[in-house]
């Protein structure tokens, strides 16, 4: 990812709303949500505004649609948010790998729940 595509995530998620659609949407997994449910999870937001803010982290590459039946579903870009990551971790350390183990150790909880847990 480059710095304007960054920037250009950045500038869509610094809004209340949207980053709370974000959130509900890597929750909600490559399944999705339908707008009008992203509304009511949302706090019954209505129509028009869940549009408006589903366009605009569409088009800042953060989630993606597709249509089913009538409905529009909404996924989160995950493979957009990771480079988010990446890009503001890329010069991370310095030469000191111990000072990027938060990060490394928060993200290392997210997991698919379908994976399984070795055992000793």
């Amino acid at each position: 990812m480059h710095e304007e595509e960054a920037l250009t995530a950045f500038a869509a998620l610094s809004q209340e709303t949207r980053l709370r659609i974000v959130r509900l949407l890597v929750a909600a997994g490559p399944t999705g949500m339908a707008a009008g449910a992203v509304g009511e999870a949302i706090g019954g937001a209505s129509s028009s505004r869940i549009s408006f803010h589903l366009n605009h982290l569409e088009q800042a590459g953060l989630v993606t649609s597709r249509r089913k039946g009538r409905s529009i579903i909404y996924s989160a870009a995950l493979t957009t948010l990771s480079g988010l990551v990446e890009f503001l971790m890329r010069d991370c350390c310095q030469g000191n790998p111990e000072v990027c183990d938060p990060a490394i150790a928060a993200l290392s909880t997210c997991s698919s729940p379908t994976k399984a847990t070795p055992h000793a």
